[in-house]
């Protein structure tokens, strides 16, 4: 299987994990990030780097880029632009704010969807529609051997 067929094919083994903040164990409970982390650990084996404890206002008051600056340190940076399976998207839920939600692409073109983990919602593959699509500040893939 490719590195991106790959990269899907792991992400959807997560569809209904329950969201819980700060996790990121399949079945049992994630966040957006602790799905990016499962992904990895199933596609490339160990997490680079240990992840802080981090609240849900994770950066906000500092105004750093958290989220971004670990997505460029290990994963591959893309133009924003056309999207394909397998990329890692990152969102700035609001304007001036931090980016602090991601997701993996599952699909490109005009039918373009997305999985991510949701508050309320557990780890979900959704539609990137013009609302999300326009949320996007960050296009990476996994690093090769993915």
């Amino acid at each position: 299987m490719s590195g991106r067929l790959e990269v899907v094919a792991q992400a959807r083994l997560w569809l209904g994990t329950p969201y819980v903040h700060q996790a990121s164990r399949l079945g049992a409970g994630t966040d957006c990030l602790g799905l990016l982390r499962g992904v990895w650990r199933a596609v490339l084996g160990p997490e680079p780097e240990r992840v802080p404890a981090y609240t849900m206002d994770w950066s906000e008051a500092e105004g750093c880029e958290e989220m971004l600056g670990a997505a460029r340190r290990w994963l591959v940076p893309l133009p924003v632009g056309r999207l394909a399976a397998g990329d890692v998207v990152v969102f700035r839920m609001r304007a001036g704010m931090v980016a602090k939600h991601l997701g993996i692409v599952s699909e490109a073109g005009p039918q373009a969807r997305f999985i991510h983990a949701y508050t309320g919602h557990g780890v979900v593959e959704n539609a990137l529609t013009e609302p999300w699509a326009r949320r996007i500040v960050g296009r990476f893939e996994f690093p090769k051997g993915a």
